[in-house]
């Protein structure tokens, strides 16, 4: 089977599950053959090796499997990270919490600060390439993402930066902590999920409980006993109202908000020594 004829074929096989079921067939068909999407248009009449594996990965594509799993490898901000099942697979949106936080670190010369939820390790590993001096202790509650995060950071050389830890949120990190950032499981137990998500990505990375924000309120909980100054965390586009209560509550005073690409409240920042007024970005 030539290139085309396998592109064409393949497009067939996945235009009931995809808008751009062309273009799917395309990015899989570069991968198998280690090449860029314009060798299959200047090749198109050449044969594909090893055609069943093609195949296969289609196959995967067609049941709703995420690229980014079969591939092995996600894009995220300037660095490609190794993925795998049971681990959350890196969104956009994130890439903004890290802005934040960075603007955080250089303004306040931050030296140690902590994660909730290493996943793959994005938020370490980009913060780490991103400052030398930074010194990270990033935690997860599973097994498989601090296997996956060491990868990463074994690949881009910041073993000497970060530290992976296997805990409840921040229960076995002792080390003193300036800033806490984390990407937690903020969706509602009873929200209905795209199958490329809810029957592949793991749970434990989506579903915080009943109502989405327990374990966003954990978490703010944690950071004020422990005299942590800072915390940035994403949340659910619709949890600004009952995060801002709740923090109120408790005496906090700095709460910003932050919006993601799409103009969806996605996180939120609190500064536990600041006077001011909550506010919006």
């Amino acid at each position: 089977m030539t290139i085309k004829q396998a592109l064409t074929w393949a497009t067939q096989q996945l235009q009931e599950v995809y808008e751009r079921p062309q273009y799917e067939a395309e990015l899989l068909l570069a991968y198998h053959l280690k090449q860029e999407r314009i060798y299959l248009v200047v090749h198109d009449r050449d044969e594909v090796d090893n055609i069943e594996k093609y195949q296969s990965l289609i196959a995967r594509r067609a049941k709703h499997e995420p690229y980014e799993y079969i591939v092995g490898e996600a894009s995220f901000y300037d660095i490609h990270l190794h993925v795998e099942e049971g681990v959350l697979i890196p969104r956009p949106e994130t890439e903004i919490l890290i802005d934040l936080v960075s603007k955080i670190i250089e303004k306040e010369h931050l030296g140690h600060i902590a994660e909730i939820g290493v996943g793959s390790g994005a938020i370490s590993v980009v913060l780490a390439r991103k400052f030398p001096h930074l010194k990270i202790v990033a935690t997860d509650i599973c097994q498989t993402p601090l296997k996956v995060a060491q990868k990463n950071i074994d690949k881009y050389e910041v073993a000497s930066q970060v530290t992976l830890r296997h805990s409840n949120l921040i229960d076995e990190v002792t080390e003193p902590i300036e800033l806490l950032v984390s990407n937690p499981p903020y969706i509602a137990e009873d929200f209905l999920l795209e199958s490329n998500v809810v029957d592949y990505e793991p749970k434990e990375a989506l579903f915080g409980g009943r109502v989405g924000d327990e374990l966003l309120k954990q978490i703010i909980v944690q950071a004020k006993a422990r005299n942590i100054r800072f915390l940035a965390c994403e949340m659910g586009y619709d949890q600004k109202e009952p995060i801002s209560a709740f923090v109120n509550q408790l005496g906090v005073q700095s709460l910003t908000f932050y919006k993601d690409l799409a103009g969806f409240d996605r996180g939120f920042v609190i500064d536990f020594d600041a006077p001011t007024s909550p506010k919006e970005q």
